[in-house]
C-alpha cells in the first residue's frame, strides 16, 4: 500500500502502519539508503560548519528529510569542501546564498568526486552536475563550473549521491533554521 495513494486520512494509515512502516516508507522515497553516523577512519570531514536540516520534495510530492552542512558566509562557500573526503554527520552540504547568484563552482584542493544541484529562491530545482576532484599544485589547472542564472542555494553530495537524496528535476528545497539532531543521520554512505 502506497501512503500517497491512501484516501485514508494520514494519521489513520500511520497508525494502521506503525511508525517503523512509516520510517521504512520515507527511506524508500529518499532513495532506499541507510543511515548511518560518523566517518570511516582517517576520514576527513567538515569542520566548523553548522548542520540543519533541509526538507526535499521529489517530482512525486514525496518529501524527504535530510541534513546538510551549512556554508552561508563567503568564508565557508570559499572553503566547502576542500579536503574533504566523506560527508561525516550529514547528507551533503548547503551554499547558501543571501540574494540570487551567478558564478562558478570549481574543486580546487577537492579530493571526491561531487554531484552539485541548484535551487532558486523559491527552493525550485534549476540543474545539476557532476564535478570531478581537483588537486592539481597549480590552481589554474582546476576545472571551473559555470552555475544556472539566479540560483540562491547549491548542495554538494558524494558523485552521484543526489537521485538517493530526493533531488532531480521537478524536486524543491526548504532548509530550516533547525539545527539537526541525532534521529537525523546521513542517508550516504
Amino acid at each position: 500500500m502506497s501512503v500517497a495513494s491512501s484516501a485514508a486520512h494520514p494519521s489513520t494509515v500511520i497508525t494502521r502502519l506503525g511508525w517503523a512502516a512509516v520510517a521504512a516508507l520515507v527511506l524508500a522515497a529518499c532513495g532506499g539508503t541507510s543511515r548511518t553516523a560518523g566517518s570511516a577512519g582517517g576520514a576527513m570531514t567538515p569542520d566548523g560548519f553548522e548542520r540543519r536540516v533541509a526538507t526535499v520534495v521529489d517530482v512525486t510530492g514525496t518529501p524527504c528529510d535530510l541534513c546538510l552542512w551549512v556554508a552561508d558566509t563567503s568564508a565557508l562557500r570559499s572553503r566547502g569542501m576542500m579536503g574533504v573526503t566523506d560527508m561525516g554527520a550529514a547528507d551533503a552540504m548547503a551554499f547558501v546564498y543571501d540574494d540570487p547568484t551567478t558564478g562558478r563552482f570549481w574543486m580546487k584542493d577537492t579530493p571526491m568526486p561531487l554531484s552539485i544541484a541548484f535551487f532558486g529562491g523559491d527552493g525550485s530545482y534549476l540543474d545539476a552536475f557532476d564535478m570531478e576532484p581537483c588537486v592539481a599544485a597549480d590552481a589554474d589547472d582546476c576545472r571551473r563550473y559555470d552555475t544556472p542564472a539566479g540560483f540562491t542555494v547549491a548542495v554538494e553530495a558524494p558523485g552521484g549521491g543526489l537521485p538517493a537524496l530526493g533531488i532531480a528535476a521537478g524536486a524543491t528545497l526548504v532548509l530550516t533554521d533547525q539545527a539537526c539532531d541525532q534521529a537525523l543521520v546521513p542517508r550516504i554512505d
